[in-house]
């Protein structure tokens, strides 16, 4: 989950944030989706990656530090990992409705 790999070389991040989300807190529900959809390794791939560091970006999805133009590349590249993640889970938990719906079927 949360592969990077696929993403383009460099995110524009004026395409997700406003100037006015700068300077405060993630919205709630951005870090409660984050928070759901991210392991540490795509918090620690994305810091590898931006530059800014894991405890730093921790705490802006958390919603105790503001996002900043410089950690607005590596919550961009988070929300990416995210969006993977949450496709994958959709696909697996598709699956094990199904393996389940087979095997409790006759109980039905």
């Amino acid at each position: 989950m949360g592969s990077i790999k696929g993403m383009p070389p460099e995110i524009n991040v004026a395409l997700i944030f406003s100037k006015e989300d700068y300077g405060s807190p993630i919205s709630e529900r951005l870090s409660e989706v984050l928070r759901r959809n991210l392991t540490k390794n795509d918090f620690a791939n994305v810091a590898i990656r931006s530059g800014i560091s894991f405890s730093t970006i921790r705490d802006v999805v958390y919603r105790t530090n503001s996002l900043t133009k410089s950690n607005a590349t590596a919550i961009s590249l988070l929300m990416h990992a995210a969006f993977e993640n949450s496709i994958a889970y959709k696909f697996r938990a598709e699956g094990d409705l199904m393996f389940l719906g087979k095997i409790l079927e006759p109980y039905s």
